[in-house]
Formats: structure tokens, C-alpha cells, sequence
């Protein structure tokens, strides 16, 4: 079976009758799964607005699961994801909420990795198969994955910054958009690094090492 990255364009291919809904839903269930590290043991998924409304004639349920265990949009088994979450003892819930929130397509992830690590995101899907992460651990954030993406958590601290773009510089890796969020002065941090090209797992390895205040480094 061909693979597919997070970064392959979402058009026509996709299972399921809606970009927004589906193709859209897969994507953000996709980046939970990434930041799990390929492995989601355990996920609460609540479903707002037009996902809530209308997700289940849409397979917006079915769609965020596989993305949950790591399928492409455009896989075949996005309509068997639910069961096949359940036969490889994926402990994963999708539930519907009538809270307002500020986008309609909106998808709130409570998940588990392998590790017992417990992650809170909240993703939204704004049209055409696109998206936005919107919140993680409770952290305001806002990027789409639209190319390739690192997660960066560290402690808001002097140099932290110039040690990951070092790192990237050595190894001739363009950065195209960047972004560095924070609650506050002095605490956790979190930046989002889009590059022009892959990033390989060594790198990933070396900006995790590089600084003491780097918590974890997440491909996307």
C-alpha cells in the first residue's frame, strides 16, 4: 500500500463526502497521533458545532479516529477506523458537545501515548481539507501543518531559540514560518517551526539534546 505523509495534497482523493468534515477531521486526528509519537493508546474526542451536528452523517467521527491511528484521509480503512481502533485495543471515545466555540469545525483531543504521557489539543477544520491546531495543554497556538512542522516545547529562556535554528542552519534546512508561544514570561513555551524540507529524525535527536530547556520535540 503507497504511503501517505501529513504534507501530501487533500483534494478529490479522500474518503467521505466533505473536505471540512472529513479529509479535515482525519488531519487533526493525524497530529494528535504524531505527537503521541505514532502510538495513541487512549483518546476523548469531543466534536462542536457542524461537527457535532452533522459529523456522523459527514464520518466526521470515523474520520478523526483514523487519523487517531495514523491514517491518511484518502485510506480505505477510514470507514472501519472505530472497529479497528477497537481489535488493536485503541481505547478511543467520540462524543458531541453543543458547546459554542469560536469556530464551528471544531475537534477537542484528550489523548494518551504510550508512555501514560496525557495530552490535551484542540484542533479546528477551516475549509478544503485545511486546518488549524488551536490549543495544546492548554497553550494558545495557531498553525496548520501545511508544511513540514516541528513542535518544539521548552522553558521560555534565553538562547533556546538560536540552539534549535542553529541546528537547522548547520544542516542547510530552510525554515518558511515560525512561531514561538507562551503563557507566560519565564514559563512553558512552545514553538512551531515550518521547514521547506523534511527534517530527519537524527536532527530531531540533536535539537533535543542541544538544550537543557527543550522538553520534547514532536514531528509533524
Amino acid at each position: 500500500m503507497k504511503e501517505y505523509g501529513l504534507f501530501d495534497l487533500i483534494g478529490p482523493q479522500m474518503i467521505g463526502p466533505s473536505s471540512s468534515h472529513t479529509a479535515g477531521a482525519a488531519r487533526i486526528g493525524y497530529v494528535a497521533s504524531r505527537m503521541a509519537g505514532g502510538c495513541v493508546k487512549k483518546a476523548v474526542v469531543t466534536l462542536y458545532g457542524s461537527f457535532a451536528e452533522t459529523g456522523k452523517g459527514h464520518g466526521t467521527d470515523k474520520a478523526v479516529v483514523a487519523g487517531l491511528l495514523g491514517f491518511a484521509p484518502d485510506d480505505d480503512r477510514l470507514r472501519i477506523a472505530p472497529q479497528l481502533a477497537k481489535e488493536w485495543g485503541r481505547d478511543i471515545r467520540v462524543e458531541f458537545s453543543d458547546e459554542e466555540m469560536k469556530h464551528p469545525n471544531t475537534a477537542g483531543i484528550v489523548f494518551e501515548n504510550e508512555d501514560g504521557r496525557t495530552i490535551h489539543m484542540t484542533g479546528a477544520s477551516i475549509g478544503g481539507g485545511n486546518i488549524e491546531i488551536q490549543s495544546i495543554n492548554g497553550m494558545d497556538v495557531s498553525f496548520g501543518c501545511d508544511y513540514p512542522t516541528l513542535l518544539i516545547f521548552h522553558q521560555d529562556r534565553p538562547g533556546v531559540i538560536s540552539s534549535v535554528t542553529g541546528v537547522l542552519a548547520e544542516h542547510e534546512i530552510n525554515i518558511a514560518f515560525m512561531k514561538v508561544f507562551r503563557n507566560s514570561r519565564w514559563q512553558n513555551a512552545c514553538m512551531v517551526i515550518e521547514t521547506d524540507g523534511e527534517v530527519e529524525d537524527c536532527l530531531v535527536e540533536q535539537i533535543r539534546s542541544e538544550n537543557q530547556d527543550i522538553v520534547e520535540v514532536c514531528k509533524l
